[in-house]
């Protein structure tokens, strides 16, 4: 097994946890709230940052230095679903997955 030093492990765990995160609260929370929680916009958004997070813990798992690519996509992606979970409100766990990933990702993107 290639070595993988501590800050992609926690990026890769970083990851996982948002995408765990992100798909649970979409698949539960927003589609039990309806109204503004399953507007096309957020909606899409919450399951882009998913799976560019599954993407991102993939790519590093596998020991791809295309990882970095992924990573810039991904603290983007992050931002913007954490910047949209909190404008639609009583959604603060994926707020704060989105925002210690996105952080996490950046450092690996540099």
């Amino acid at each position: 097994m290639h070595h993988m030093s501590p800050e992609m492990q926690a990026c890769i765990d970083d990851c996982l946890r948002c995408y765990q995160t992100c798909l649970s609260m979409a698949m539960n929370h927003c589609l039990e709230m309806g109204g503004k929680h399953v507007e096309k916009g957020h909606f899409t958004l919450m399951s882009a940052c998913a799976e560019t997070c599954r993407s991102s813990a993939h790519l590093m798992l596998i020991g791809s230095e295309h990882h970095r690519l992924t990573c810039r996509t991904c603290a983007e992606i992050c931002e913007a679903c954490a910047a949209d979970c909190e404008r639609v409100g009583d959604m603060q766990d994926c707020v704060d997955a989105c925002r210690r990933c996105a952080e996490s990702c950046r450092r690996m993107a540099a």
